[in-house]
């Protein structure tokens, strides 16, 4: 506050360094006022995208609805998928045995009759993957398509932005359930030993039309990935970028490092935060920051960790432990 000179006059106390500091005070708060009217008007510098992206309730527009539609058949069938992993229980008892007493025919039969139905739900798991990756096409060409910038198309097509976010929250608890389960590949190379072995001694094999040898090829090199569905969605991704010449790979870029960081603001920003229905969808919403960032961090040329990408990856990580610290935080374990 500035006193007024009168008041200088009259009091004995007030010294020249008084004097300095409330000419201090008030230059600061000149300065403080300054950079709050270069905020408002955004003249010095960008901002960040700052809007709030309605995971819990946003509804496709006209313009969406078709892309939409496609996609809400797959992503129906993906909470199936994922109860169906969760459950997943493996042949290990019955394989063990099989192996311990080879002469054991019975044995032998128990533990292929085991398996087979266990393979059958691995490659539905792996056929899904086939699914999730086209879903993902349709997506990245509605929200990266010109003239608008991915800001306008996320901001505009929320329903189809909710959608992209829930397959990568998808992906990586799905993956984090493969990861914590290694009944999967041992069940898988279990029954591609004892297949080898009946087609060398030419004995008929259940189960055998339905995961041919390619096939089973396909499946082998999908599930000895460690995290097989986010190496789908990467892939699919850059396939994304070489099958699209014409759009500049900053569209789909610029995409993942949008939605990262309107995560961040909704996560760090208490206005935004307050309109969470229920706090899962914080979860959600940093399950889906670092789902973009790993997908930019695969596709974009430099990576996410350069000084000149467009993820500032130090408040995101700061976010991120500040989530860990207070309990809110999923588990990121697929991630890194």
């Amino acid at each position: 506050m500035c006193v007024p000179v009168g008041t200088r006059k009259s009091c004995p106390a007030f010294r020249l360094s008084d004097r300095a500091s409330v000419s201090q005070r008030w230059q600061t708060g000149c300065l403080n006022m300054g950079n709050l009217l270069k905020v408002l008007t955004c003249t010095d510098f960008e901002q960040g995208p700052n809007f709030f992206l309605d995971f819990e309730n946003a509804q496709p527009t006209e313009s969406e609805r078709r892309v939409w539609e496609q996609v809400n058949v797959v992503l129906k069938d993906a909470r199936g998928v994922s109860d169906d992993l969760q459950a997943y229980k493996g042949a290990g008892a019955e394989i063990r045995e099989a192996i311990q007493n080879p002469m054991d025919e019975s044995l032998q039969e128990r533990a292929w009759g085991a398996v087979v139905p266990l393979v059958g739900k691995l490659k539905k798991f792996y056929e899904f993957s086939q699914r999730l990756e086209a879903a993902l096409h349709s997506l990245l060409g509605a929200l990266t398509c010109m003239p608008d910038s991915p800001t306008q198309h996320l901001e505009r097509e929320q329903a189809l932005a909710k959608q992209f976010a829930e397959i990568l929250h998808f992906t990586l608890r799905f993956d984090e359930l493969k990861m914590t389960n290694p009944a999967i590949q041992n069940d898988f190379s279990y029954y591609r030993r004892t297949l080898n072995r009946m087609r060398i001694n030419n004995i008929p094999a259940e189960g055998e039309n339905d995961v041919n040898n390619e096939l089973a090829n396909r499946m082998s090199l999908f599930y000895a990935e460690a995290t097989p569905m986010l190496k789908t969605l990467s892939d699919a991704t850059t396939k994304f970028v070489s099958d699209n010449k014409n759009l500049p790979i900053e569209n789909t870029t610029d995409c993942l490092s949008t939605m990262a960081s309107v995560c961040k603001v909704m996560l760090e920003t208490p206005e935004y935060r307050s309109r969470f229905a229920s706090e899962e969808t914080a979860s959600f919403c940093l399950r889906v920051m670092v789902g973009v960032i790993i997908l930019y961090d695969y596709v974009h040329p430099v990576g996410a960790f350069a000084k000149s990408s467009k993820i500032d990856v130090s408040p995101v990580t700061t976010c991120m432990l500040s989530a860990i610290r207070t309990g809110r935080s999923p588990s990121l374990s697929p991630a890194f």
